[in-house]
Formats: structure tokens, C-alpha cells, sequence
């Protein structure tokens, strides 16, 4: 199950919209670093066509499927706590059919 955990306002072209954003069930897993196991959970946002109130009503509720880890180009991406840039080369997606492969829930 994946959780609806907040909202997020952006806007594009002078147009605002809504980015909900979702977290995904514990798991465990272990630091390159230190070799040791941590609990984690993976989080992202899906774009919605809702308004504000309706963003707002449904932070709390769960929806069936996963957040799956896909892989991508790299990018570069900053650790907004420590301020440590990284090169990441996967992102993470909702998958309705948490029975999808990685391709599938992106390409469909």
C-alpha cells in the first residue's frame, strides 16, 4: 500500500497545480557505507488534477500498488540536508499493479 502523505503547489506557464505526495511501505536495507541494515520507506509525487481542498482531504488515505525504483539517465542531485551533491541514476514511481515490472510502470 502506498500513503498519501501531503501535497505539493507548483506552477508552469502561469497555470498552478497540485503534486501529491506519496510514501511507500518500510523496508530494510543495507548502507554501501557501513554494510549495516536501516529502515526506510520510498517516497514520491504524482501530478493530480484536483484542487487544493481535495489535495487537503485526501492526505491520510492509502492507495493499492507500490513506489517502485526505476531506472533512468544519471542527473545530479543535492542532499538537501547536508547540502552533498550526489549522481543518482534511478527515480522512484507509483505503480498501480504492484505485479508491473520497473518497465512497464513507466512505458506502460
Amino acid at each position: 500500500m502506498v500513503l498519501i502523505t501531503g501535497y505539493q503547489t507548483k506552477e508552469k506557464d502561469g497555470n498552478e497545480f497540485f503534486l501529491l505526495e506519496l510514501q511507500g511501505d518500510v523496508e530494510i536495507v543495507i548502507s554501501e557505507a557501513t554494510g549495516l541494515p536501516y529502515a526506510t520507506m520510498r517516497k514520491t509525487l504524482m501530478s493530480s488534477t484536483f484542487d487544493e481542498n481535495t489535495c487537503k482531504a485526501l492526505v491520510g488515505k492509502e492507495l493499492k500498488g507500490e513506489i517502485l525504483k526505476v531506472e533512468t539517465d544519471e542527473y545530479e542531485y543535492t542532499v538537501q540536508a547536508t547540502g552533498e551533491v550526489k549522481m543518482l541514476n534511478y527515480r522512484y514511481v507509483y505503480s498501480v499493479n504492484d505485479q508491473q515490472t520497473e518497465e512497464q510502470a513507466v512505458f506502460g
